[in-house]
């Protein structure tokens, strides 16, 4: 089992909840991310302690292969680790964007797509997001809408709580508001096209660049009647909350020992601490703390875990199946 290093980054909307939420020390200030799990280039996660401690995740996989990834995943996505995790801490609102789907995101950057997910960690009174479009518009009314300031009206808006749950699929509109704090699952992309930022200037007061003309391609115009995603969390049961071909993510609240079994998945999984604290012994007899704020990820060879709970633990486990 592994803990890397988190890879914190300074953003023009990032708060100040990030390094006390995880317990690290750092002087950044704005943090608006922390990429837990990353394969992204450049930003490599590095293990944090153990015996691979300083590896790199690329490193990791390019000598365990299968044993990390597991056999289909290893099949599938070579030496490159298929999911990005991350907490977001918004103290403005996001821009608003989209994500290409895999075929046009190969075709235009040689890129996978971005499917991804939010779990609402915790979010300060009032807090939104959307998702979505509110009703059907054309590309040609979708883009007259940034030129006249009016796509929020355009958009779903949801106030949101510690515990709500977002799929956003490429091709659907979207952004974070103030407020919302969020743990992210997404495949490993970093395309994003920034359609709307709310007229903001950057640093040297220069307005952000739109991505207009590329994301209207981009853009999935189905109009559904919810966005939201509803899930039954029993405690000591591990619920589903989304299951795609890029991840499925399951949550678990124990407030006693818990084995969970891992034999028949042929994957790794990634365990994102939201809450509590507690112990976590696989199969060889290796224990591991984690609490929250932590992200651990499990090799695929591992048969079982035995989680012990402390302090209203609550994980996130995610992993690869198709």
């Amino acid at each position: 089992m592994y803990k890397f290093k988190p890879i914190l980054k300074s953003m023009l909307w990032g708060g100040d909840k990030i390094i006390p939420y995880k317990g690290v020390e750092s002087e950044k200030k704005n943090v608006g991310e922390s990429w837990e799990i990353s394969g992204v280039k450049d930003n490599e996660s590095v293990v944090a302690e153990g015996p691979d401690a300083g590896m790199k995740l690329p490193e990791l996989i390019a000598r365990d292969k299968a044993a990390l990834l597991g056999q289909s995943n290893y099949e599938r996505f070579g030496k490159e680790f298929p999911l990005l995790i991350k907490f977001i801490d918004a103290r403005q609102d996001l821009s608003i964007q989209v994500h290409p789907n895999d075929k046009l995101a190969w075709e235009r950057h040689q890129s996978k797509g971005k499917t991804e997910m939010w779990y609402v960690v915790d979010a300060d009174p009032g807090s939104k997001l959307r998702s979505g479009f509110a009703k059907q518009v054309t590309a040609d009314e979708y883009e007259q809408s940034i030129a006249d300031n009016t796509i929020t009206d355009l958009l779903q808006e949801y106030d949101i709580h510690a515990g709500d749950v977002f799929f956003l699929p490429a091709g659907r509109v979207h952004s974070i508001g103030a407020g919302a704090f969020i743990a992210e699952i997404q495949q490993t992309s970093n395309i994003t096209y920034r359609i709307y930022d709310f007229n903001r200037c950057d640093d040297n007061g220069n307005p952000r660049e739109l991505h207009t003309e590329m994301s209207k391609a981009a853009i999935d115009y189905t109009v559904l009647p919810d966005y939201r995603t509803y899930y039954d969390a029993q405690p000591d049961t591990l619920a589903q909350l989304v299951s795609c071909r890029y991840f499925t993510t399951s949550i678990l609240k124990p407030t006693k020992a818990y084995d969970m079994p891992l034999e028949e998945l042929d994957s790794f999984v990634v365990l994102i601490c939201t809450k509590g604290n507690g112990t976590i012994t696989d199969s060889n007899g290796e224990c591991i703390t984690v609490h929250q704020g932590e992200s651990i990820l499990v090799p695929a060879t591992e048969k079982s875990l035995h989680i012990i709970p402390e302090e209203g633990l609550e994980l996130l486990c995610s992993w690869i199946t198709e």
